[in-house]
């Protein structure tokens, strides 16, 4: 868990997302107050529950991005699920309880790779031998004392040939160990769930009777190097460590991020069961306020989990959900509407913005492109108009905007003898002029 303060934490998401001071703070406290209960003694720390934040706001305002950059600013397992992909448990359809078993295989991928890099320089070693011993399989004989000296040379020679990638351009054959894709087959089954309640079970079971294939194949030294170090990676893994640690950062750091969650929102249907909706959220409201789900690497309890729900509440209220879920995300925070200012500075402030973005895919054609100030301004100004006229869609609409301004350029870029390009006010308005005019915005929208 990372230790920035609140202010930092605020400040590095400013260089990616514009605005939106409120729902800002409201996670970086989120994430400051996590590491504040890890610092406490046990008898209060267990007694101390994350407080869940509601963001309210339009489509395209950051919600999402906001999740996501926390996230990866504090390395913490991070998952983003739409609420209408869930239905009641006994229905056809995924039940809730699946987003913290998928949160968890993504916390066991991250502890993989980190115990990876930490056995790398091991892997690196045992991978150079088997190299070795692909381009020089011959042995000596054991009672050889003469041979066995020149095969030890020789392998020097080789260590160092490597080393200086004068083997570079050499192929050798590597064993390759391909695996049945049981976990695809049981989703499409429909057991993925089943599996997990049994332990994985089922798919040890098949896995047995779909045991995969090996065979061999042919790479250039660079290729089979990064190859054997990964085999030889995972077999210095330690596969219980690393379960063990993913299902505690899963326990202690884990964000789940629930979006479209005004679209469960309703009220109980009175021609029956409403198992994508009302359903929902009855099974919702126990993973929320702290349960134990099962998975197949063992169980894995939510308590401390953080939940981050979203939605745009155009056809709901807040009020029509249930009000122990409502409870249950005591931090609400509104998301506003974005004007012209905004989307200007959104093609510029951020890190890797839109202009940047799209400047260093010409460079890659050998164009040199500027923007002045007026241009900028008109494809704001293009971009707030539509959105007005047409649907909402937030700073998306600027990749819109932004794609049909460079459509042409992006076509010629590879052609033109002319490699440096101005966009000014009236190259704007030249190609996004149609935009206003045209009564009918729908071949516009995203």
């Amino acid at each position: 868990m990372t230790h920035l303060t609140p202010r930092q934490i605020v400040a590095e998401l400013d260089q990616y997302i514009i605005g939106q001071g409120d729902a800002k703070k409201a996670v970086a406290v989120a994430v400051r107050n996590r590491w504040r209960r890890q610092q406490l003694p046990p008898d209060i720390r267990r007694d101390v529950s994350p407080k869940n934040i509601l963001m309210i706001g339009p489509t395209g305002v950051g919600k999402t991005e906001i999740a996501r950059r926390l996230a990866s600013l504090t390395g913490a397992p991070f998952i983003k699920v739409e609420a209408t992909k869930y239905t009641e448990v006994g229905y056809v359809g995924r039940d809730v309880e699946s987003m913290v078993r998928d949160l968890l295989e993504i916390a066991i991928r991250m502890a993989q790779q980190q115990q990876a890099e930490q056995v790398h320089p091991k892997a690196a070693e045992s991978a150079e031998e088997r190299l070795i011993d692909q381009l020089m399989p011959l042995e000596a004989p054991a009672d050889d004392v003469e041979a066995s000296e020149r095969r030890n040379r020789s392998r020097e020679k080789l260590r160092q040939q490597l080393a200086s990638g004068a083997l570079n351009d050499a192929t050798v054959e590597v064993t390759v160990h391909e695996k049945a894709p049981t976990g695809n087959l049981l989703g499409m089954m429909g057991m993925d769930q089943m599996d997990a309640m049994g332990g994985g079970g089922i798919s040890d079971m098949f896995e047995r009777i779909m045991p995969g294939k090996t065979h061999r194949r042919r790479m250039k030294v660079p290729a089979a190097r990064e190859f054997l170090i990964a085999q030889e990676a995972d077999r210095y893994v330690d596969r219980e460590q690393v379960i063990a640690s993913a299902i505690e950062n899963t326990e202690n750091n884990g964000i789940i991020f629930i979006d479209e969650i005004d679209k469960i929102a309703a009220a109980e249907s009175k021609n029956g069961p409403d198992v994508s909706r009302g359903g929902v959220q009855r099974d919702l409201l126990p993973i929320v306020e702290g349960s134990t789900v099962v998975t197949k690497h063992g169980p894995v309890r939510t308590d401390h989990i953080l939940f981050i729900a979203a939605g745009a509440f155009h056809n709901a209220e807040v009020g029509d959900l249930m009000p122990e879920l409502q409870g249950r995300f005591p931090i609400r925070v509104t998301l506003s509407d974005l004007d012209k200012s905004d989307f200007r500075r959104i093609l510029t402030e951020p890190h890797n913005s839109l202009i940047k973005q799209q400047t260093a895919l010409l460079a890659m054609e050998g164009m040199s492109v500027t923007f002045d100030d007026l241009a900028i301004d008109a494809i704001a100004q293009t971009a707030f108009d539509v959105n007005r006229k047409a649907s909402n869609i937030g700073a998306r609409r600027l990749h819109t905007v932004m794609e049909l301004l460079f459509q042409d350029l992006a076509f010629e870029a590879p052609d033109m003898k002319e490699k440096n390009v101005r966009i000014d006010f009236n190259y704007v308005k030249a190609r996004l002029g149609e935009i206003q005019k045209a009564k009918d915005l729908s071949k516009y929208s995203l």
